[in-house]
């Protein structure tokens, strides 16, 4: 809740500034100033929430929300959407695109409606400009600086966030809303937009209707047990009153979703990043239930695994795969299971069994990667890593052991090389500087030469911003 307070805080801030310096009818920020004030919130984001980053969940979830940003009109922005490891049901979107989904909201979904539901509402946010629209613009204030108050009190530097806090609490206390906190003109008009996008890209409204309701029942006395959606998305009562009344109004849309894709990610999130006490129970109880699933066998499965009884673990996956024999997913964790509990060559064998099925499956690729550097096979090691840097360039461990695997090979040019990426990524800059100072020394190729100084020139500007 420190962070919405601190947005909160600064939103107001904003506005009291502006309204005392902007003459009577100026117009909000344009949406070149809309995108600078979104990178730098972005930034701030990212320092403040760790973000999930497996892929099986992200493209999941960039996969339904290009469904909807796909019945749009023209946007002058690029949708983006992110997953926040937080167990809290909320969900936000900052100007120009970037939408943002708690863990927590996702796992409390039953189907892909509910997802898509949550998505065109943020969506819808973002198209009508409802944040940007209310932050004018003012030549004494620029953006910049508009933007550098926004991190700074976010960031809780120079004692802006007591500063803003107080400011908060003297509104609050007045009776007024906090300036940028979404009115309930503006929940009204984002569920009127929103809805008709999930008319066209195929979805029924009901999907919302549900996550409204499932929040509201988490409700309880005292405001910190309202759920943040609730607070930072007001009169959820009427909302819910809007959206009955726009499904009776409506024909029902024919909805052809195949719930399999929803069912698997969410399995995996539960599974993954979920509490392990609550997510074997679960599952347990999923197994006991429905023993002809495989979801309920696969999910068991994972947290079996997760809990280090692997041997169970790969019993139950291999119940999953006689039921859905054709599972990609279900055949790279049974293979990437095998290779955790030792057992390199079953490991290798089902690694490549799923290749036709997941080629570029990065996670599938990891594996068979780590597995063929055990099995001896290094050469086909680089090859494999190599191909996952180039379908997934942000999967940094790919690099540590591609890396290692050119070492190996006696290539301490490229495996300095890609050591010396891989510690930059993780922002270790005097590990990172190291490395790519060795490969310089003795690369050859000239396009990496240009890449290698091209980042200790980055390392050296990030190290002086930290001083």
């Amino acid at each position: 809740m420190k962070f919405y307070r601190h947005l909160f805080a600064i939103c107001t801030i904003l506005i009291l500034i502006t309204a005392m310096l902007l003459p009577p009818g100026a117009a909000g920020i344009s949406v070149r100033e809309e995108e600078e004030l979104s990178r730098e919130f972005l930034k701030v984001v990212l320092k403040q929430f760790k973000l999930i980053k497996d892929p099986i969940i992200v493209d999941y979830v960039n996969d339904v929300g290009q469904k909807v940003v796909s019945v749009l009109p023209p946007q002058p922005f690029k949708y983006r959407f992110y997953i926040i490891k937080k167990d809290s049901y909320n969900a936000f979107a900052s100007p120009a695109g970037h939408i943002f989904i708690n863990s927590g909201l996702i796992e409390a979904m039953e189907s892909e409606e509910e997802l898509a539901g949550v998505i065109a509402h943020e969506i819808a946010h973002v198209s009508l400009r409802h944040i940007s629209k209310k932050i004018e613009r003012s030549k004494k204030i620029g953006m910049a600086t508009l933007a550098g108050v926004v991190a700074g009190v976010l960031l809780g530097s120079s004692g802006a966030a007591e500063a803003a806090s107080a400011v908060t609490v003297g509104t609050l206390a007045a009776g007024q809303s906090v300036a940028l906190a979404y009115s309930r003109d503006d929940e009204a008009e984002a569920d009127q937009v929103g809805l008709e996008h999930l008319n066209r890209a195929g979805y029924s409204a009901q999907g919302l209707l549900v996550m409204l309701k499932k929040m509201r029942s988490r409700q309880w006395f005292g405001s910190k047990q309202i759920p943040t959606y609730l607070q930072t998305h007001p009169a959820s009562e009427a909302r819910m009153v809007y959206i009955d009344i726009w499904l009776a109004k409506h024909e029902k849309v024919q909805t052809n979703i195949n719930p399999y894709p929803f069912e698997r990610t969410h399995t995996w999130l539960v599974a993954a990043y979920g509490d392990e006490n609550a997510a074997l129970k679960r599952f347990e109880s999923d197994v006991k239930n429905h023993p002809e699933n495989s979801l309920a066998h696969y999910g068991y499965g994972l947290i079996l695994a997760k809990t280090g009884n692997r041997n169970d673990a790969i019993d139950h996956l291999k119940a999953a795969l006689e039921k859905n024999a054709f599972d990609p997913y279900i055949i790279r964790d049974l293979g990437r299971i095998y290779f955790l509990d030792g057992r390199y060559q079953e490991a290798l064998n089902i690694l490549r069994s799923a290749e036709s099925l997941a080629p570029n499956s990065p996670q599938r690729l990891f594996y068979l990667g780590r597995t063929q550097i055990e099995t001896g096979r290094l050469k086909e090691a680089a090859v494999t890593f190599e191909q996952l840097i180039s379908i997934n360039s942000e999967y940094s461990k790919a690099y540590y052991f591609l890396g290692g695997t050119y070492g190996k090979l006696g290539r301490l040019d490229y495996a300095h090389y890609y050591l010396g990426i891989y510690y930059k990524m993780d922002s270790n800059f005097k590990n990172a500087a190291f490395h790519l100072k060795r490969a310089l020394e003795t690369m050859n190729d000239p396009e990496k030469r240009a890449k290698i100084e091209k980042m200790l020139i980055g390392i050296r500007k990030d190290k002086a911003k930290s001083r």
